[in-house]
């Protein structure tokens, strides 16, 4: 249970992401519960098949994207922490998103309709302070260019699978 409250801290902006050393196996769980979450969350905007291939692409780039960010900041022995980092801190932020979106079928045609979308807002602005918080400490960089990149991560992340999705 340790190393999953060391990573619930990141939420906080507490802890050093690249004092992390997660095993294997807590990696693949980070992964496995990221492609799990996202394709409820998608599934209820889209299709299961249409989810789960959106899904899969936004792990995919999300990848792509650490494992380049770590070898263009020569943080490649980081680069295990780093992925589990991000994975676990969105992981925390797509929970709290699935418990919008029911609270958002039962608040519809409501006076309190607009509630999940201002929450929606406040996850969105909470996921991006905690990448950048995340890139600071594994990258030693001034928060303006982590805030930058976690912006930056997050558009090509999920703007680009969107988009194929949208042209398929």
């Amino acid at each position: 249970m340790s190393p999953i409250l060391d990573y619930l801290r990141l939420c906080w902006f507490k802890g050093d992401p690249a004092g992390f050393s997660p095993s294997a196996r807590f990696l693949g769980y980070c992964v496995a519960f990221y492609l799990v979450s996202g394709i409820i969350v998608e599934a209820n905007i889209s299709d299961p098949a249409d989810a789960t291939l959106e899904v899969g692409m936004r792990a995919l780039v999300a990848l792509t994207l650490l494992s380049g960010m770590a070898f263009f900041f020569r943080q490649w022995q980081g680069f295990k922490s780093l992925l589990a980092s991000v994975f676990m801190s969105e992981n925390v932020i797509i929970t709290w998103g699935i418990g919008v979106e029911f609270l958002d079928d039962f608040l519809q045609n409501s006076a309190y309709a607009d509630y999940p979308f201002v929450l929606g807002i406040f996850l969105l602005l909470w996921y991006l302070a905690i990448i950048a918080y995340v890139f600071r400490k594994m990258f030693k960089l001034h928060s303006y260019h982590c805030t930058g990149l976690a912006v930056g991560y997050f558009l090509l992340t999920y703007g680009v699978p969107f988009l194929l999705m949208e042209a398929l």
